[in-house]
């Protein structure tokens, strides 16, 4: 008699009291221990062992979460009974902010410095950078300015970097800060979100891929902060969450702020988008209609940085880009820039009236699509340097139009001015009709050639720019007026398939003009034949025909 018959309770049936059977036919037999059974001593202690243990697993738990809370809690006591000014300093406050401490028993959580800092919580346009040299004291102004519209309940504000490290910082931050600012203000740690009594909230979070941002899918955000944007590889993820900016309140509007260093991945994105179109500190509006403001940071407007000293001592110690960057808040010069050595300081020199005995040359780069440049240069007889004084620099020009802008501009030269042209500007495209220098040449320039070979013309202009040892003047000096020529020196990187070259696909075209200008080798008359050279003011142009 098999088992199963002896002792069916030891086996699973079906409701219709069946056997449940395995693969192999038989009938399957129940798991566990049979209910009366009794346990060994030994398994009781063991069982006992393990209650044990898992009791005090969540009593250590718990104890670590009662001190985290009481760490929090004391936080929150301090800096809700401390105070960044005393009440004698709130009496320099204007009368009406007065009244309003005295009837709220409110006192003030932060003071912003004169300055940059005060201009940028206090902007109107939608879209703001507030970005530069390091210490500025952007980082507490990011904190600071969504508050504004706390007291609002519909309000809601997105304060965004790039890693959650990074994250971390401002969140410590904003606890010394938010409670002082709003009694019964409370964080959230498991959600990273400031709740205010009037139900508005700060959330923080952060971008470290471009794929995060669909984390704000669906969200609606009525003010939206990104610090030190610059490390934003792309803008993808800016123009992003710049569609989540939105709210149903009609007296709560909105804002994008954010603030940066020069430098880092994202830097050339954030200079075309704020610093490029417009002076600092002039609102304008941007392709996409929105109303845009760069607003410089300097350390100087942080007096509690900058009083000492030691700060910009160790801004001082930094590497040549760096410290150009961070000291000084330069956006024209970037890592892996290709004229390190370029000093505005020592080779950018206030406009002045040229001699007019001076030998002159220019350089011309063509193009319709993008920028034409012609430099205008004169070379000093005392030391051979030469001194970039005029620029054309304009796109959409045919030869023609640039043929005439050219004679425009050196009307007032006494000779006509000899020169060279990129040798793409003679060749034929196509058409049986003349060159680009072919028409320069009929409308009486003196051109030739330019000899293109891009290292050793790149090797010239870093000669060029190297400053005699004892004269500490370099061989090119250029006018403050060619805004261009002085921009892409400052900032054209290198190649990063060809660190021996510049990168082609970034703006060069004032760069090229310059070493077509150089690369030409220009000398200075003999003194004996400027003696014979009949000196007036009239323009005299070329033969019509070969230029020369």
């Amino acid at each position: 008699m098999e088992d199963w018959e002896k002792n069916p309770e030891k086996y699973l049936t079906n409701p219709d009291g069946s056997y449940i059977l395995n693969k192999d036919g038989k009938p399957r037999k129940k798991g566990g221990r049979p209910k009366n059974s009794e346990l060994s001593d030994v398994q009781l202690a063991i069982r006992a062992k393990k209650q044990l243990v898992s009791k005090n697993k969540k009593v250590k738990k718990l104890t670590r979460h009662l001190a985290k809370i009481k760490k929090e809690t004391e936080a929150e006591e301090k800096a809700l009974t401390s105070n960044v000014l005393s009440k004698e300093d709130t009496k320099v406050l204007p009368e009406e902010i007065q009244k309003h401490l005295d009837n709220t028993g409110s006192h003030v959580a932060f003071m912003p410095n004169d300055g940059p800092q005060t201009d940028f919580l206090a902007a109107p346009e939608k879209d703001v950078l507030y970005g530069g040299a390091a210490g500025g004291g952007k980082s507490f102004a990011m904190l600071i300015d969504p508050l504004r519209y706390c007291h609002i309940g519909a309000h809601r504000a997105l304060i965004l970097r790039r890693s959650m490290p990074e994250l971390r910082e401002l969140i410590d931050k904003s606890r010394e800060l938010y409670p002082k600012a709003f009694k019964g203000a409370k964080f959230k740690e498991v959600e990273k979100l400031w709740q205010f009594p009037s139900g508005a909230k700060i959330e923080f979070g952060f971008l470290e891929r471009d794929a995060d941002v669909y984390r704000y899918q669906g969200q609606a955000y009525s003010w939206i902060g990104f610090d030190e944007i610059t490390h934003l590889p792309t803008e993808f993820g800016w123009n992003y969450l710049a569609s989540r900016l939105r709210t149903t309140d009609p007296e709560l509007p909105t804002f994008l702020r954010c603030t940066a260093n020069p430098g880092g991945v994202g830097a050339q994105w954030v200079k075309k988008r704020y610093v490029d179109p417009s002076d600092e500190n002039k609102t304008f509006v941007g392709t996409d209609g929105l109303t845009r403001k760069f607003i410089p940071a300097r350390l100087q407007d942080n007096p509690f940085l900058a009083e000492d000293g030691e700060y910009e001592r160790m801004l001082l110690s930094l590497p040549p880009v760096q410290r150009k960057q961070l000291l000084e808040g330069n956006w024209n010069i970037s890592e892996g820039a290709a004229f390190a050595e370029f000093e505005p300081d020592i080779h950018v020199i206030t406009p002045f009236e040229i001699p007019t005995w001076w030998e002159r040359l220019k350089g011309i780069d063509y193009g319709y699509a993008s920028e034409s440049c012609c430099l205008w240069a004169a070379i000093d007889p005392e030391d051979k340097t030469i001194i970039i004084y005029r620029e054309l620099y304009e796109k959409g020009l045919t030869g023609e139009a640039l043929g005439d802008k050219i004679t425009d501009l050196e009307m007032n030269e006494a000779k006509s001015i000899g020169g060279v042209l990129d040798t793409a500007a003679w060749s034929r495209t196509g058409y049986t009709g003349p060159t680009i220098g072919e028409i320069l040449i009929q409308k009486g320039h003196k051109l030739r050639r330019a000899d293109k070979n891009r290292l050793a013309g790149k090797i010239q202009i870093h000669e060029h720019l190297r400053q005699d040892r004892s004269t500490g003047r370099p061989r090119l000096q250029i006018l403050s007026t060619c805004t261009n020529l002085i921009k892409e020196l400052q900032s054209l990187p290198l190649s990063k398939s060809n660190p021996e070259d510049v990168d082609t696909h970034s703006s060069d075209h004032a760069y090229d003009a310059l070493r077509y200008m150089i690369m030409s080798r220009p000398k200075l008359d003999h003194p004996y034949d400027r003696m014979l050279q009949i000196k007036t003011r009239m323009y005299q142009p070329s033969d019509e025909t070969f230029g020369y």
